[in-house]
């Protein structure tokens, strides 16, 4: 291999020599390449220089984008021994041989979160996407899970069946007494959870 600079030839030797004079004052990484330790350190200033051209998607490193890149090229070099089933990135064959060697873990491909079933799995993943496919049948309010859906519908549930004070007919309510009565109109309205007398005329 031929080299134009001493700079450039000297930089190259750093890599036979095993030397690594540049480390890190965040965390004590070393590293061979100045340039390299440059690099490193976007990952503790947070500033996501390299983004993908097609998603938006931003990172700190080069090689974290190149590696993301991948999942769009459809390409997928990474195969499971067990049963066949490909993927685009190492890291996510590696979660994903976590299902053979333990029966009972589901493991997330984005965040590596581990799940018992599947089913608890699939509805995790909507937490790294804008999809609300739950939705409440009484106000059509959408939520990324079935346990979120569930807490919201008590709002609807904790309705009681309320008196009116003048026509004496119950009515749905969620105990507030400025609610007129959905039958006669009173403004005075179903009174929750109160023995009630019919008022005279």
């Amino acid at each position: 291999m031929e080299f134009t600079l001493k700079a450039s030839l000297k930089q190259h030797q750093v890599i036979h020599t095993g030397e690594r004079p540049f480390s890190c004052d965040m965390c004590g990484k070393y590293f061979s390449l100045k340039e390299y330790l440059k690099k490193h350190q976007l990952i503790h200033s947070g500033v996501k220089a390299y983004s993908c051209d097609q998603c938006g998607r931003a990172f700190t490193q080069s090689s974290s984008l190149q590696k993301h890149l991948v999942t769009h090229s459809g390409i997928k070099p990474y195969s499971c021994d067990i049963c066949g089933k490909t993927f685009s990135r190492r890291e996510s064959r590696n979660i994903h041989l976590r299902i053979h060697t333990r029966h009972d873990v589901y493991c997330c491909e984005q965040c590596g979160k581990q799940f018992t079933t599947d089913a608890h799995l699939q509805r995790h993943m909507f937490t790294h996407t804008e999809e609300r496919p739950y939705q409440c049948d009484l106000c059509e309010k959408t939520f990324k899970s079935p346990r979120y859906l569930r807490q919201h519908q008590q709002i609807h549930t904790r309705k009681r069946l309320s008196k009116c004070s003048y026509c004496e007919k119950q009515s749905d309510t969620d105990g507030s007494s400025s609610q007129p009565c959905h039958h006669c109109g009173d403004p005075a309205g179903p009174k929750s959870g109160l023995s009630m007398t019919k008022r005279s005329a």
